[in-house]
């Protein structure tokens, strides 16, 4: 997995502690934080040709980390030579950072981390679903079907917002946990939206 660690030091750093009746507007600013943050991300990654996965904070004060998972939309393509490089990542970071700084977008101490998302990345959108059809994935649902909420299985189709996941080839410690969904049939149909988390699974 390609990855690229660079530490910030932006103009200045906010220590102290809050009263409690501040906590509930210091969350509201982190999320509008990261919003920007990502917003940027995406801007300079797209400029590369690449795409953002994720951004994340991780740990508080001068331990801050913000990480972005980077990836090629042609990695999915079947080109050998797809993929997020360490030059990609080296590159990506330098601009990136520059910009947080110039923009002060990130106020404090942290330690920024450029990577590829690895064989079990996450899956969020419509069309990430739709680039990997043909692969293992392993979700947990909203909403319970058969009486379960947790399912792995091949990626058969994506159309008009519903997957179809052939649970045979499901771990036997999925098949532990799907149970009697498994039971009534090998194949699963479930609507994007009832989707809480997904990844794939690495296949080697």
């Amino acid at each position: 997995m390609a990855k690229h660690t660079s530490g910030r030091k932006p103009t200045f750093s906010l220590r102290g502690t809050s009263p409690g009746w501040l906590k509930p507007q210091v969350i509201g600013c982190m999320a509008l934080e990261l919003d920007r943050v990502r917003e940027i991300a995406e801007r300079v990654a797209a400029s590369s040709g690449l795409e953002v996965v994720e951004v994340e904070f991780r740990g508080s004060g001068n331990a801050r980390m913000l990480r972005v998972f980077l990836d090629n939309p042609g990695a999915a393509a079947g080109d050998p030579l797809a993929g997020v490089t360490h030059g990609d990542c080296v590159n990506f970071s330098r601009e990136f950072g520059t910009i947080l700084d110039v923009e002060d977008a990130v106020p404090g101490s942290y330690t920024l981390e450029v990577s590829s998302p690895g064989l079990d990345r996450k899956l969020t959108k419509a069309a990430e679903f739709e680039r990997f059809v043909g692969s293992r994935v392993k979700l947990t649902t909203r909403q319970p079907l058969n009486n379960n909420r947790h399912f792995e299985g091949r990626l058969e189709s994506f159309q008009n917002g519903r997957l179809t996941l052939d649970l045979s080839v499901a771990s036997k410690k999925s098949r532990k946990k799907m149970g009697s969904a498994l039971e009534q049939g090998r194949k699963m149909e479930i609507e994007f939206a009832n989707i809480e988390k997904a990844n794939l699974v690495p296949e080697i």
